[in-house]
């Protein structure tokens, strides 16, 4: 439909990885069963390999003009974070630094999601009088721990989104790409 708004690229070819795990699935099979040398089945592994190969190249020929037009729109992207309770794990994090046992904090964290459904209100809406009635460990520091911002930086795991962690990802691509640029 025309009015829609929806990553359509993205969404094929996250439907094409399916079909190049299916080829990488296809050449493990084959070699597993390999006794020692090569084999007349793996006669088999070029149309794996060669299609792989096509998928990506066709994916990457309709990514790449994507990423050059799109247009990213901050203020809805904040919205989405906001509205959607994406900081509530964060929430249930401030808990346990707070002494509770996760499961406990889970359980006070969903209670408070439902409020805040029912209430329209996102987790940095609330009040901290609204945050009290669901337990006593709640102080103003809450504001800063699920800012959104925040919760991003605090993801400083391997593939996670804090810019440290993107940093490090963008270096490993580039060192692959020029790792790879000299085998040609």
């Amino acid at each position: 439909m025309p009015q829609k708004k929806n990553p359509d690229i993205c969404e094929l070819i996250r439907g094409k990885s399916g079909r190049a795990i299916g080829d990488l699935n296809t050449l493990l099979v084959m070699l597993k069963g390999l006794p020692l040398a090569y084999n007349k089945d793996m006669q088999e592994d070029k149309e794996a390999v060669f299609d792989c190969i096509d998928t990506v190249k066709e994916c990457l020929d309709v990514f790449i003009p994507m990423f050059q037009t799109m247009k990213i729109c901050k203020d809805n992207m904040m919205h989405a974070c906001l509205h959607g309770f994406i900081n509530a794990t964060d929430l249930a994090d401030y808990l346990t630094k707070k002494g509770l046992p996760f499961r406990d904090a889970y359980h006070i964290v969903g209670q408070i999601v439902g409020y805040g459904i029912e209430n329209k209100k996102s987790l940095n809406e609330l009040s901290l009088k609204e945050y009290k009635k669901f337990h006593a460990s709640f102080e103003e520091d809450v504001y800063q721990y699920i800012d959104i911002e925040t919760c991003v930086n605090n993801r400083k795991v391997y593939g996670g989104p804090s810019p440290e962690s993107v940093s490090i990802q963008i270096q490993n691509i580039e060192d692959f790409i020029k790792q790879e640029a000299c085998y040609e």
